[in-house]
């Protein structure tokens, strides 16, 4: 079987999307699939190419089996919405034009910037093959709700334009059973043309280890209770409510640490500024993040009090169980479920102050879980798993 998978993210890229396709891929290729995948120049999340690559018209590499085409497109970081809509319609143009020249049996386009999906059914269409589309988030909604689109005739456009992807795709594959709902409940689509495949855990990557001292010496957190937030600093992440709600807390001994980038992390620089409760990191290669994730008492996964992120499902949610590490929910829906129901962590009501303080005190006096709560969390979402059940719905 030859596949075509299209992505604007890809490693050595290392936010969820790109590390989510690559170890689908990775275990695609080891059942034998003929894996190819169209991306971009590594330049997320700050609109720079990484060390060693150019931003050229077609360039090619294999990556653990899979064949690597990485097109030109039009870089910019992920903020600004009219530069971010010319960094996908770039790569949508690019990746449709060169997959015109792929011998493959099966596209696979993968969301959240739906530019990709369009790329994935023109080529479906001058292919004569079936083509995919894997929701990883729904767009325009999402964007919609941290009002990076206020334009309603813009954002109506793009909902038609959803609609038809999802229509117009043979199969879907949604990453929580709420999306599935919804594309089920509000737009019509068939439930037998759609598979639940949630994001899950790499366990060799991601598994228990003792704190990493030297670090600890380094970042000055010797004898503090440490919360940490690891990953993108965007806007749905509302994290300036974290640090806001942070300069309130009188017991020293708790510390806020925040690594990663994106859009507002400038702004939460100049927030935290003079805080001496507050550490602000840059982010790192994805190889170290563990280290990071190791000095943490507790890891906080933190959104946007939206009812469009009811439906999400962060993948912070299973690095951390790997490493064992209680988690710090601010998010409701399907994520307060999971937690909850697998015990793994203290969930607070999203931009809620009051709500935030009680479980800073519950997780500070009471936060040791028992290891098999996790074990059964990474038992049910294993990313091998997971991709080979994603396989088997492809084949099918």
């Amino acid at each position: 079987m030859k596949l075509l998978f299209l992505t604007d993210n890809f490693p050595p890229e290392f936010n969820a999307p790109a590390t989510r396709t690559y170890e689908h891929c990775k275990e695609w290729v080891k059942e034998g699939v003929e894996v190819t995948v169209i991306t971009c120049a590594p330049n997320f999340p700050e609109g720079k190419l990484f060390k060693g690559y150019k931003n050229k018209l077609y360039q090619t590499e294999i990556l653990d089996g899979i064949k690597v085409i990485r097109v030109w497109s039009y870089i910019s970081a992920n903020k600004g919405f009219l530069k971010r809509i010319l960094d996908f319609l770039s790569y949508m143009l690019a990746s449709f034009l060169v997959g015109l020249f792929i011998k493959t049996d099966l596209i696979v386009a993968t969301s959240p910037q739906f530019f990709t999906a369009i790329s994935g059914r023109w080529l479906a269409f001058w292919k004569r093959k079936r083509w995919v589309m894997e929701v990883r988030d729904l767009w325009p909604e999402s964007v919609k709700a941290v009002g990076a689109m206020s334009n309603k005739p813009i954002f109506l456009f793009f909902e038609y334009l959803e609609l038809k992807m999802y229509k117009s795709a043979w199969k879907i594959i949604t990453v929580t059973d709420s999306f599935k709902t919804q594309l089920i409940n509000d737009r019509g689509i068939k439930q037998t043309k759609i598979e639940v495949v949630k994001n899950g855990i790499n366990a060799e990557m991601f598994s228990p280890i003792p704190k990493n001292e030297k670090l600890i010496k380094e970042l000055n957190l010797k004898d503090k209770f440490v919360i940490g937030y690891i990953g993108t600093h965007g806007m749905a992440h509302k994290l300036d409510f974290i640090i806001e709600s942070a300069k309130k807390i009188k017991n020293k001994e708790i510390h806020f640490i925040f690594l990663g980038t994106g859009a507002e992390k400038e702004k939460l620089m100049t927030i935290s500024k003079g805080l001496s409760n507050v550490t602000m990191l840059s982010a790192v290669e994805k190889k170290k993040v563990k280290q990071y994730i190791s000095v943490l008492d507790v890891g906080l996964v933190n959104l946007k009090k939206c009812k469009t992120f009811e439906s999400v499902l962060p993948s912070k949610i299973f690095e951390l169980a790997g490493m064992h590490k209680p988690i710090l929910l601010g998010v409701e829906g399907e994520a307060k479920e999971l937690v909850e129901n697998y015990g793994i962590g203290f969930c607070f009501e999203p931009e809620n102050e009051l709500s935030f303080f009680k479980k800073i005190e519950s997780v500070v006096t009471s936060n040791k879980i028992d290891s098999n709560k996790y074990e059964s969390l990474l038992k049910d979402f294993d990313r091998n798993l997971l991709a080979r059940k994603m396989l088997r719905f492809l084949r099918n």
